[in-house]
Formats: C-alpha cells, structure tokens, sequence
C-alpha cells in the first residue's frame, strides 16, 4: 500500500467562450389563451429559443399552419341555428295587392 497523495490537478475548466450568434432564450412570456390548440401552438414557439437564428423560419411556419388551421376549424363548427323568419317571405302581404 502506497502512502502517497495524488497531487492535485493542474487543469483549469475550459469556460465556453461567449458567442453572440449562439441561440440564446427569449424568455418571452405566453399567456394561456383557454383553447388547447392554439395553447400548444404558443408552446411549441418556446422550441425557437434553442435554435440558430436559420432555424426558427421552421418553428414559425409550423406555428402559423397550425394556427390557421385552428381558426379554420372554429369557423367549419357548426354554431347555433339562424332565427327563423318572422313571415313567410315567398308570399306577398295581402295589403300589398288591395290599393285603392
């Protein structure tokens, strides 16, 4: 058995040097809209903070299909029915037909 002690290391930590166009968060703030898809829509932008500026044109376009076809879907959903006509409007007033 050996009573020697390991010296300590003399290697210093290699500090990633700072660069500017490296992605970096935004930490912009999502507020919840209350519609599920367009929810996950707002999240999946979050997905641009870790990428390279060339990279978010992919996450944008993504988001704007998937919100368009949220607003698409909202308007094929059938809403509440039209009112229906105070008078029947293919038969003339009969006060119409009597001048005299």
């Amino acid at each position: 058995m050996s009573d020697a002690v390991p010296e300590p290391s003399q290697e210093v930590p290699v500090v990633p040097e700072y660069d500017p166009a490296a992605p970096a968060p935004l930490h912009v703030p999502r507020t919840s809209t209350g519609n599920a898809e367009v929810d996950a829509q707002l999240e999946r932008l979050g997905d641009a903070d870790h990428l390279a500026t060339d990279g978010h044109i992919e996450v944008y376009e993504d988001v704007h299909r998937g919100l368009r076809d949220a607003l698409t879907a909202l308007d094929a959903r059938p809403g509440p029915p039209a009112p229906s006509p105070s008078y029947d409007q293919r038969a003339p007033s009969p006060s119409y037909g009597t001048r005299s």
